[in-house]
Formats: structure tokens, sequence, C-alpha cells
């Protein structure tokens, strides 16, 4: 089923660190900014300093941190915008708990990225602290990381191009 663009969605890019989620996000933006769309991005790392910087990385923050971003994303969708959340979001009950609060404008990608591929582009030096011994609790290293089991889309970006993984969501948007 296509989703209804015009009503307002939230497009839910879930995966490792480091996976390609916000990169994604941004030239999907682009292109749906192209085409006169209302869209927004919410980026974990931007809403962490500004939304929920009073959370750590427990189990129960992050989740916390899910649930806000997920409301978030929800009063704007339900307003008629799309709105692109670019959260790693590592467990399943949580990120299931935001589909059901959004009622159907919900589509979730999983940016299928293998750890070995993530640690090489280590975006943001996150494997680096960790293996150093500067920081634990690394989702997918030292912390979980739980797959979608039915997500909307997957996109393998460690076989795929970013105009590759742009067209597939263009794509499932659009047929």
């Amino acid at each position: 089923m296509t989703p209804d663009l015009d009503a307002g969605l939230t497009i839910w890019f879930t995966g490792l660190p480091s996976a390609g989620k916000t990169t994604i996000a941004r030239a999907l933006e682009k292109r749906l900014l192209d085409e006169g769309r209302r869209v927004e991005l919410l980026d974990g790392d931007v809403v962490r300093t500004h939304l929920t910087h009073d959370l750590g990385y427990s189990r129960a923050d992050r989740d916390e941190n899910i649930r806000r971003i997920g409301f978030v994303a929800h009063l704007l969708s339900r307003n008629g915008v799309i709105v692109l959340c670019s959260v790693v979001s590592p467990y399943r009950e949580v990120r299931e708990e935001i589909r059901a609060l959004h009622e159907g404008r919900f589509f979730e990608i999983y940016v299928s990225t293998p750890v070995d591929v993530c640690v090489e582009r280590d975006v943001k030096g996150l494997y680096a602290k960790q293996k150093s011994g500067g920081m634990t609790g690394l989702t997918g290293v030292d912390d979980p990381y739980e797959a979608p089991e039915h997500p909307e889309l997957v996109l393998p970006t460690h076989t795929q191009t970013l105009d590759e993984s742009v067209e597939a969501v263009w794509q499932a948007l659009h047929t």
C-alpha cells in the first residue's frame, strides 16, 4: 500500500550508528521539498541536544528518548507534515509503540548496515571511542540493537549508493 503523503507521514529511519540514516534522510528531505512537500527532519543527535538532553543511555532513557521523538513526529504528521526521523532507536518494542501512536501514518525503514561497515565509517568516532575504553553501551557492539521484523523497507547501504537508497525510498513512497 502506498502511503498518503498529503495526509502526513512519519518516515522512521532506524539502524546502527553510522549506518547512513541521516545521510539518506537529508537527501530524501531535499527531494520532498523540491516536490513542494511540507517536511521536517528530526535527527536523533539534534533532538538529544535540544529536547532530550536530560536523558542518558540506559534502556529506560533510550526508550523515553524515542517516545518523545515519536510524539513530536506524531503531532507534526497528523497535521500534514512528512516527518523524517533519523534515530538509532535500538529497541523493537518502543518502535512498535510509536507505530501504534501514528495510526497508519508510520513508514519504518531499516537501514541495514553490518556493524563492521559502520565501524569503518565511524562518522562520529563512537566505535573508536568504545574500542579505546572511552565509552560503553554502544548500540550494536556492547548494547543490543533489535532489528525490525517487518519494516516497510530495508536499505542495505553497504551494497547501495546513496542515490540508490534514496531512489528505493522514493519508489516505495510513490508507487
